[in-house]
């Protein structure tokens, strides 16, 4: 159990605790003036946990012989009570005994002087363990401040996250092509977003992007360019040809004007009178296309535009490839794929598309194997990035 929070003290706060007024009034006139010290008396023993705890001391000055309490008994309570677990204690014996002095210190005792010292290094030996307890309570008061601020932002980040996902579109039938989706936010939330629409009768829209870095002002970039995509509220695209979109984009979004993040993006639009598929991407991974049949290789469909953002006036290049009925087509992010093992080592492309072709069973179970497969190889069930994957089957 943690000990109670304790507010940091401003100044030296005293408890000698000893039967004898007269080691008391010696005390007392040995810290008399000394600029920042508060001193405090009690003779007795059995209360002497109820009035630190009145009191507050920075340091504890006890007696080792009290006649209503063993001194060392009282070490051990004190040690014993969370409120006084780190308050330094520093026992007075009117002797030299190290088996005493030894025991004092196992049970919990910071210092030990056979009193009465010299007035210079009973100051000294106040100050410094009040120093020393002082600034251990402010860096248990900056922990404390620190852990607040992390709860803070997990908790926006958090909010976040649900707010993304609620923008995304559920799996769904759109046109002949069945659309499923994973999406796992990681714990700092990355900029990952992607949607799917109807364009018209004839052409299915999909897409996925990636913010660069981490956070809310992350998400909140990825939701803008996802929601112009949307709403085809970019000026010069025409949305059946994705290069336009693209350099509409880049048009849109400049990196100096979104505090200098950018993004990839993979734009495809599928037209089903044709069965083909035109895309284009910036920066993005490439997109994987498995045609049907046990025999049929993969095609990766590159993403070989710039990123979006980091230059203007540019332009963008779109592919176009036949899609037989049966295909399956996958985009997803970096964080799919760029997965760190306890080792150190990175897990190796090509075991990704192999993990993704071997199992391409309806119902996006390809990618909850390759959820499945990407947690063994970490060790863990959170994502160092955003993992964004879309299962596209055309029918």
């Amino acid at each position: 159990m943690d000990a109670p929070t304790q507010s940091v003290p401003r100044s030296v706060t005293v408890l000698l605790i000893d039967d004898q007024a007269i080691i008391g009034e010696a005390v007392r006139r040995m810290l008399a003036g000394e600029e920042g010290i508060t001193f405090h008396f009690s003779s007795s023993g059995l209360s002497a946990l109820d009035t630190a705890a009145t009191l507050q001391p920075t340091v504890i000055l006890q007696d080792l012989v009290m006649p209503d309490v063993d001194g060392l008994e009282l070490v051990r309570r004190f040690r014993a009570d969370e409120r006084f677990r780190d308050v330094p204690i520093v026992v007075l014996s009117s002797k030299e005994e190290p088996a005493i002095k030894a025991e004092a210190f196992q049970l919990g005792a910071n210092d030990y002087i056979v009193k009465l010292p010299d007035r210079l290094e009973l100051l000294a030996r106040v100050r410094h363990h009040s120093r020393g307890y002082i600034a251990l309570l402010e860096r248990n008061e900056a922990f404390r401040a620190l852990e607040a601020s992390r709860q803070v932002l997990a908790n926006d980040l958090a909010s976040a996250a649900r707010y993304v996902r609620s923008l995304l579109p559920p799996p769904q039938q759109v046109g002949p092509i069945a659309i499923d989706w994973r999406f796992v936010p990681s714990a700092d939330l990355g900029g990952d977003a992607f949607g799917f629409h109807a364009i018209d009768d004839d052409h299915v829209a999909f897409y996925l992007l990636d913010v660069c870095g981490h956070g809310v002002g992350a998400a909140l970039l990825s939701v803008s360019a996802l929601s112009a995509i949307r709403s085809g509220a970019l000026p010069q695209a025409d949305f059946h040809n994705p290069g336009t979109v693209l350099a509409a984009l880049n048009r849109a979004f400049p990196m100096e004007r979104q505090n200098d993040m950018f993004f990839t993006i993979w734009y495809g639009v599928h037209r089903a009178s044709t069965q083909t598929l035109r895309w284009a991407g910036g920066g993005h991974p490439a997109a994987l296309l498995v045609p049907p049949g046990a025999g049929a290789e993969p095609i990766l469909l590159e993403s070989e535009g710039p990123l979006i953002g980091a230059v203007e006036g540019l332009e963008f290049a779109q592919g176009e490839v036949t899609v037989p009925t049966g295909s399956r087509l996958f985009l997803y992010s970096d964080g799919a794929f760029e997965i760190c093992r306890p080792d150190g080592s990175m897990w190796a492309f090509s075991e990704f598309l192999a993990t993704l072709t071997k199992n391409p069973s309806p119902g996006g179970v390809a990618i909850d194997t390759l959820l499945t497969r990407i947690r063994e190889l970490s060790g863990r069930e959170d994502f160092v990035d955003d993992f964004s994957m879309l299962e596209l089957l055309f029918g």
